[in-house]
């Protein structure tokens, strides 16, 4: 069998770094992951693409988990799942009929707007800071969570401001968001087969790039430990601020 078929030497390693970026991401670098994103957007197509990634995710989602389990609890969890679903079920049905640009921009506007409101509170101290517990920010989290993770797998930078502003310390961060997005790419593999968007080409893709996956998750690792808190907040503030502005301009 021929692995390769019509992918081109550039392809392959481009898609290999873009692999690499997103194990490296899911260490605690959520940004990172729209290396990979961009890439094989560029690559496949935006559509296309989106299929193409849920997989890799999921071995991800498999890899990190029993590494950060011991940080957090499903409870910690659960609050935020009902406003996440809902977002997740809104965004399969835009998914087939919005074009691809509008999506790229509306998810990039989202995260830069993620981004203010953390940065706002930062400034205007309490008065946001009542606003960031309240029920309407957390249902708007996760319906932006969930309708970003179905239509463009761009939820990470969106669960990193949420986490900032929560004041999630790095462990807790990592805990829950292992736990979060296990459940949610779990859920989106039917959804996204059924639109047609996992096939052949697709899984060949996957199977070639799993050891640069793997590199990533594993050098990540070493990474995520010698970062303190604070560097660790302007990392993810920087990630975040450049995937919302590819996104949204580019």
């Amino acid at each position: 069998m021929d692995l390769f078929g019509d992918i081109s030497t550039t392809t392959w390693l481009l898609a290999l770094f873009g692999a690499f970026s997103l194990g490296f991401s899911k260490t605690g670098f959520p940004g990172l992951a729209m290396v990979n994103v961009l890439i094989l957007a560029e690559l496949f197509g935006a559509k296309a693409s989106v299929g193409m990634i849920v997989p890799m995710l999921i071995v991800c989602d498999f890899t990190v988990y029993p590494l950060f389990r011991r940080y957090s609890s499903w409870k910690e969890l659960w609050p935020l799942l009902p406003s996440t679903f809902a977002g997740l079920i809104a965004g399969y049905f835009l998914l087939d009929y919005i074009a691809e640009s509008t999506a790229r921009q509306g998810i990039g506007a989202i995260i830069l707007l993620m981004l203010a409101l953390q940065l706002g509170r930062l400034q205007l101290g309490q008065a946001l800071g009542r606003l960031t517990h309240s029920l309407g920010f957390r249902w708007t989290s996760g319906f932006l969570i969930g309708s970003s993770t179905i239509m463009a797998n761009a939820a990470g930078p969106v669960f990193s401001i949420y986490a900032l502003v929560e004041k999630m310390a790095k462990e807790t961060f990592l805990g829950v968001g292992a736990r979060c997005f296990l459940l949610l790419n779990i859920i989106k593999l039917p959804m996204v087969a059924n639109l047609d968007l996992i096939n052949a080409q697709s899984l060949r893709v996957n199977l070639l790039v799993l050891p640069a996956l793997f590199a990533g998750i594993f050098i990540g690792r070493k990474v995520i430990r010698i970062i303190p808190q604070k560097g660790f907040e302007i990392l993810l503030y920087i990630f975040s601020a450049m995937a919302g502005i590819r996104l949204l301009f580019f």
